[in-house]
Order: C-alpha cells, then sequence, then structure tokens
C-alpha cells in the first residue's frame, strides 16, 4: 500500500468514527498527509426548488464549518462551491449565502486570516467574483 493510499485509508477510518453528518452540519478530522492540518467536512442540501429550507441549510454548512475551525484553532480556510454541483443549488445564491454568512461570522469572531472559495468552472468563479462586491 502506497503512503498516499495508507494516508487515505487513515482519514476514512477516522471518518467512519464520527458517525453520519446531517446536511447542514459539519465535522472535522485530521488533515493527514494534506497540506492541511484539520479537513471539514459539511453536507449541502440537494437544491428541491428554493422553498424547502435550502437556504437555511446551506448557511448552517457555512456556519457548522466555521464554528468548528474556530474551536480548533484554524486561521485558514477554504471553501468549495457547497451544493452547486449534482446537487443543482443555483450558483449565484448560493455565492451571496456564501459571503454572507463568511462576512456576518468574522464580525463577530475575526477569528480567520484567510478564506478562500474555490471554483472550479468560470461560471461559478464569476457567481463569487459578483457576490463578493454585492453581499
Amino acid at each position: 500500500m502506497s503512503i498516499i493510499n495508507y494516508q487515505l485509508f487513515k482519514l476514512l477510518a477516522e471518518c467512519r468514527t464520527l458517525g453520519s453528518c446531517k446536511t447542514g452540519s459539519a465535522k472535522i478530522t485530521r488533515g493527514y498527509n494534506l497540506p492541511a492540518q484539520y479537513i471539514i467536512h459539511t453536507v449541502g442540501p440537494v437544491w428541491r426548488g428554493g422553498n424547502h429550507g435550502e437556504a437555511e441549510l446551506l448557511a448552517s454548512c457555512y456556519t457548522s464549518s466555521l464554528q468548528l475551525a474556530l474551536e480548533n484553532g484554524v486561521k485558514t480556510i477554504a471553501f468549495p462551491a457547497i451544493s452547486c454541483g449534482v446537487y443543482g443549488y443555483p450558483i449565484p445564491q448560493a455565492a451571496r449565502i456564501a459571503f454572507s454568512v463568511v462576512r456576518q461570522f468574522q464580525s463577530q469572531h475575526n477569528s480567520l486570516e484567510c478564506v478562500t472559495f474555490v471554483c472550479f468552472s468560470e461560471e461559478t468563479d464569476c457567481a463569487y467574483l459578483e457576490a463578493e462586491t454585492t453581499v
């Protein structure tokens, strides 16, 4: 077994000890050999038209993740566009929620030195840049 596979095996084993992670909540594991001390895992909502609490659940993903970061002394954090892939969340709405929650959290705690939003497509990048200037 390669060193990388062994580290992933250890990460998977730790994840199994955490039990399930409900939509909108977050859990934390060690980072193993990744360039991060911790990995914060969260489960975003599936988009069902916007009338089923999706916005609140998505906001909770960010809040729960940020709270775990605070409790564990994390100073930098990176987020993907949670729920914007196969879960179908409209990217512009998700981007506004992400920026709104992070800014509100930072105004109350000011604990993070850097928050990065990782965008894997030009469409997502444009939506996040727009949200950054309008939220």
